[in-house]
């Protein structure tokens, strides 16, 4: 599965646990290493880097920015075999 085939079925996952939260896709060229997506729920937020499997490469800074955004709120990397335990996380972290 394709990285970008992956992010959707990500998004529409969310939205399905979560249909009155905004998730917002981040602009790779704007800071290298933000993570791809930003999920806001009421007052909570966390941020997703997702990857097409566990085992692909990191760009720069994705790690830095990663652990500096769950030390804030949460935030991960996410990819299919993660997905699940993923979106339990997610739903500690935005209720």
């Amino acid at each position: 599965m394709r990285e970008n085939q992956f992010q959707s079925k990500l998004i529409k996952s969310i939205r399905e646990r979560f249909p009155d939260s905004l998730i917002m896709k981040n602009d790779p060229d704007y800071i290298q290493g933000i993570p791809d997506l930003l999920v806001l729920n009421k007052n909570k937020w966390a941020a997703l880097e997702c990857k097409k499997s566990e085992n692909a490469k990191h760009q720069p800074n994705q790690d830095y920015y990663v652990e500096k955004m769950n030390g804030m709120s949460y935030a991960c990397f996410v990819f299919p075999e993660n997905m699940e335990d993923v979106l339990n996380d997610l739903e500690l972290a935005l209720k």
